[in-house]
């Protein structure tokens, strides 16, 4: 197996896991209708950078296995400002919290998409789709490096930390402009650092599927939407976090962060905008 193939297997691995225990608790009545007191789902594991990012209203307004599922860094459904009738692809839809709220905001005559390489959680977001009453949502099997949707398709492409996930960003970014219509925006989530990072830490597997090993450093990360067509770049850093912060992500996936990994650079949390020219 290739190192790139080690890598996509272990992040599949670990959401699949992720989409098992949000089932797990739902069959045991665990994660049933919302009631005043806080139920016992609210006691699954959220890390450092998955907490905290949607409002109370947006929660209460998707089945909470959606908002359990949910291993984003940030709100992309925010930043990219939905407007009515606007079709919107999520790249790594995961438990489908950004598709069902994007579905929402796109009203009646909009769609959202989602796309996954993960059965486990696009059955997960099915279900999810079919509690919350939704109909202008559709959950796709595949690969944000490879969507099956025709080009140009699309008016918006939303992404909530995945794409950091991938080993080939190059192409998952000439994939989002080839489905984005002319004029369209690219609005998404991700973690990014600044200064370096060892190779060490690049070559860690397990710190992959946690968004470290993967992120791009911030420069390089506009540098690839340059290349890929995109213009109007824009980011936004959001959050930085301590090393302290850092440990305790990486021990919700088993990985010992080093001191070392840290010494000469920072990871963060960004919004970044970009659109392709009309």
């Amino acid at each position: 197996m290739s190192e790139d193939k080690g890598i996509r297997e272990a992040v599949r691995r670990r959401y699949a896991d992720v989409a098992r225990q949000v089932t797990e608790a739902e069959r045991a009545s665990c994660c049933g209708p919302k009631t005043q007191g806080p139920s016992c789902c609210e006691s699954a594991e959220k890390t450092v950078i998955t907490r905290d990012l949607y409002s109370e209203e947006e929660v209460a307004g998707v089945p909470e296995g959606a908002a359990l599922a949910s291993l984003g860094c940030g709100n992309p459904t925010a930043l990219a400002e939905l407007k009515s009738g606007e079709v919107v692809l999520d790249l790594g839809s995961g438990g489908g919290i950004d598709v069902l709220l994007s579905a929402r905001r796109v009203g009646a005559t909009g769609k959202a998409y989602g796309v996954d390489m993960t059965d486990e959680m696009l059955e997960l977001a099915r279900r999810n789709q079919q509690e919350a009453g939704i109909e202008n949502a559709e959950f796709l099997k595949g690969t944000i490096e490879d969507v099956p949707l025709p080009g140009a398709s699309v008016d918006v492409v939303i992404s909530n930390c995945v794409i950091n996930l991938s080993t080939d960003k190059d192409r998952v970014l000439r994939e989002a402009f080839r489905l984005l219509r002319p004029g369209g925006r690219f609005a998404v989530s991700d973690v990014v650092f600044q200064g370096s990072v060892p190779e060490e830490l690049r070559r860690n597997i397990e710190a992959w599927s946690g968004c470290l090993a993967g992120a791009l450093h911030e420069d390089e990360y506009r540098a690839k939407l340059a290349a890929a067509g995109f213009t109007d770049i824009e980011m936004e850093i959001t959050r930085t976090y301590e090393g302290v912060e850092l440990k305790e992500l990486g021990r919700a996936f088993g990985i010992e962060v080093q001191d070392s990994w840290l010494a000469e650079g920072r990871f963060c949390s960004a919004f970044i905008r970009a659109r392709r020219a009309a």
